[in-house]
């Protein structure tokens, strides 16, 4: 998934970059919420990672603003304000989640993790084509049923193309949602993604499902 971490504490930051980046999310960074809102304008972000506590536009303010423009990121709130008065006005006004301040990274892994596997359009978290399984529950992919050991940007894009089969991405449009802006790699990096990707489905028996629109991008149908 790509996150927005939205958090003026820039050690905590960076503690919640590093343990997110290595679960395999792709991580951007605001320090407050006019910069937050700046990146919103500009980027999809899956989920939100969200200080209540900033400087300027405070946490509430961000997510008010998130959910009038019918934004579908989830939010998880952070927070050193823990009663339940807080809770319920958090999550009256669109957070999905909660988490009061000081919490273990484990804990918020977890919850990362949970809202993850909340299916956005309603549906399974099971994504299928054709004997291909992707558990986006697990975050796993299996052949006729057996785990295919993909490694998290491949897992990534492999979901993004079965979530949202039929349509074409563009190779900037994957980078966009597999690396985070301070990224120095080349968007060319999606296209030795897509061919360890291609090379695991082969050696695993399978078909290759992403098809290469020349000059347009790739899609699962």
């Amino acid at each position: 998934m790509r996150l927005l971490i939205v958090e003026d504490s820039q050690t905590l930051a960076e503690s919640l970059r590093a343990t997110l980046e290595s679960e395999g999310h792709a991580c951007d960074h605001a320090a407050d919420g006019a910069a937050a809102l700046r990146f919103i304008a500009s980027n999809a972000y899956d989920l939100l990672v969200l200080d209540w506590m900033l400087p300027g536009v405070d946490g509430l303010g961000v997510l008010r603003a998130l959910r009038a423009a019918q934004a579908p990121t989830q939010v998880l709130m952070l927070s050193a304000r823990d009663t339940v008065a807080d809770r319920v006005a958090a999550l009256d006004a669109g957070a999905d989640d909660y988490l009061s301040k000081p919490f273990a990274l484990d804990e918020l892994l977890a919850r990362v993790r949970a809202l993850a596997r909340r299916p956005r359009d309603g549906g399974t978290s099971l994504l299928h084509w054709q004997a291909l399984q992707v558990d986006t529950h697990a975050r796993r992919a299996r052949w006729q049923g057996q785990d295919m050991q993909l490694s998290p940007k491949e897992y990534a894009l492999l979901e993004l193309l079965l979530r949202q089969r039929g349509k074409l991405f563009t190779r900037a449009a994957i980078f966009d949602r597999l690396y985070d802006s301070t990224s120095e790699a080349s968007d060319k990096v999606v296209e030795v993604i897509i061919s360890t990707l291609r090379g695991k489905l082969h050696k695993a028996g399978a078909p290759d499902p992403i098809a290469t629109r020349r000059g347009f991008g790739y899609v699962i149908e």
